[in-house]
């Protein structure tokens, strides 16, 4: 089984509203996409890794800046539709998103050309409120958002 582990940063906006980080995930498949194309900063990790650790190191990873300090909220599992269980922590931070410099992936394309490119892992990144992060999350992902939310109030 295939486990992922991420960092859901969050932060309050302007005008005192919960703000969550996601990322729009690089490559061909999803450049077209908003929907379901926006993840958590997050990456696979070995068993023998642990699950806390691999989640800091895939935020540097894939945004090249280090995750803030601060006290990680655990907010559980899910299991995404290919069977990924992904496990995400909360915590709350700020960045500027311009500052991010991703971490990138290569894969043969066109499919079948014999080719290789390099693609960011996530081509860009951005601030979302709840409501605006529900729509274009990871379809599973949305429970952390739910879960962020009963650990605020």
């Amino acid at each position: 089984m295939r486990r992922s582990a991420g960092l859901l940063l969050h932060r309050r906006g302007p005008g005192g509203e919960r703000q969550v980080l996601l990322g729009h995930m690089g490559g061909p498949y999803y450049a077209r996409r908003d929907a379901g194309a926006w993840t958590v900063p997050k990456g696979e990790y070995e068993p023998s890794e642990p699950a806390w650790r691999a989640a800091r190191r895939e935020f540097e990873e894939e945004l090249g800046l280090p995750p803030p300090g601060g006290e990680a909220v655990p907010l559980g599992e899910v299991r995404q539709a290919g069977g990924k269980v992904v496990t995400v922590w909360a915590l709350e931070g700020d960045l500027d998103p311009a500052t991010v410099v991703p971490g990138t992936f290569r894969m043969e394309w066109p499919p079948r050309s014999g080719r290789t490119e390099e693609f960011p892992e996530l081509d860009r990144v951005a601030w979302f409120p709840p409501d605006r992060a529900r729509e274009v999350i990871v379809k599973a992902q949305a429970a952390f958002l739910d879960r962020l939310a009963e650990h605020s109030h």
